[in-house]
C-alpha cells in the first residue's frame, strides 16, 4: 500500500460531537476531505441547523443530531439512529466541552460538577455507546480533544483542568482495555487556539495576549488548521499501532520554559 494511501478515510463513518463550530468543525472538515462520512452533534436544534448549513457551504453533507452527550439514554438513541441512518462508527472525535473560568474560592459545587459532567462524563458515556459497534466491526478510531490543562493548571480553570487531566487518564484506560479489539484510542491536547471564543482575548494590546504570544516558541496562536493533520493521522491507518497517547498540538509551549529575563 502506498504510505498516502494509509491517511485515507474513505468511507468511514465519523461522529464528532459538539462540532457546529470552531475546533469540531474543522476536524469534521479534515475528515471529509480525507473521504469520510460526517456525523455530528449539538444540544439545539438551531445549532445543528447552523452547522448544517455551516458543512454545505463547504461542499460536505454532514448528518446532523440533537443530543445532550451527558445523558446516555439521548446518546444511545443517537447511536442507534446513526446506525441506522448511516451505518456503524469507525471513528468517534469527543470534541464537545465547556470552561467556566471562576476562581476556585468563588466556584459553586454545581458549576464544577457542569464541567466535569461535560469534559469528562460525556467522552466516557459517548465512547461506552460506541465501543461495541467497533468491536463489532474489527476496528475503530477513538479520539478524545484534551488540553495542556491535562499537564498544566493555571489560575481560574480548576474545574476545566480536573476535567482535561481525567480524560488524559481516560484515554489511556480505553486504549488499556479494548486495544486488543483494533480499537486505538488517543487525544489531541490543543494549544491557544484562533476561535470565536478566544477573540476578546486575541485584542492586539491585550496582556493575555502578549502573554500567550511570549510563551508560545512558535510566536502565535494556532489556527483550527493546524490540528487538521494530526486529527486525520489519528484516525486513519496510518496510526494503527499508536495508542493512548496524547499529541500534544501547542506550538511548542509544554517544551518550554520561557525566555529569561532582561
Amino acid at each position: 500500500m502506498n504510505i498516502l494511501d494509509t491517511f485515507s478515510l474513505k468511507g468511514k463513518i465519523a461522529l464528532i460531537t459538539g462540532a457546529s463550530y470552531g475546533i469540531g468543525f474543522a476536524i469534521a472538515k479534515s475528515y471529509a476531505e480525507a473521504g469520510a462520512i460526517i456525523c455530528f452533534n449539538d444540544i439545539k436544534q438551531e445549532l445543528v441547523d447552523k452547522g448544517i448549513a455551516a458543512y454545505r457551504e463547504e461542499g460536505i453533507k454532514a448528518y446532523g443530531y440533537v443530543c445532550d452527550v451527558t445523558k446516555e439514554e439521548d446518546v444511545k438513541k443517537m447511536t442507534a439512529q446513526i446506525e441506522t441512518e448511516v451505518g456503524v462508527i469507525d471513528i468517534l472525535v469527543n470534541n464537545a466541552g465547556i470552561i467556566k473560568r471562576t476562581p476556585m474560592l468563588e466556584m459553586s459545587p454545581e458549576d464544577f460538577r457542569a464541567v466535569i459532567d461535560v469534559d469528562l462524563n460525556a467522552p466516557f458515556i459517548v465512547s461506552k455507546a460506541v465501543i461495541p459497534g467497533m468491536i463489532k466491526k474489527g476496528h475503530g478510531k477513538i479520539i478524545n480533544i484534551c488540553s495542556m490543562m491535562s499537564e498544566l493548571g493555571r489560575e481560574t480553570v480548576s474545574a476545566y483542568a480536573a476535567a482535561k487531566g481525567g480524560l488524559k487518564m481516560l484515554t489511556k484506560n480505553i486504549a488499556s482495555e479494548y486495544g486488543e479489539f483494533n480499537i486505538q484510542c488517543n487525544g489531541i491536547g490543543p494549544g491557544y487556539i484562533e476561535t470565536p471564543q478566544t477573540a476578546p482575548l486575541r485584542v492586539k494590546g491585550n496582556p493575555f495576549n502578549d502573554f500567550i504570544i511570549s510563551k508560545t516558541p512558535a510566536a502565535r496562536w494556532g489556527r483550527t488548521e493546524d490540528l487538521m493533520g494530526p486529527a486525520v493521522f489519528l484516525a486513519s491507518e496510518a496510526s494503527d499501532f499508536v495508542n493512548g497517547h496524547i499529541l500534544y498540538v501547542d506550538g511548542g509551549i509544554l517544551a518550554y520554559i520561557g525566555k529569561q529575563p532582561g
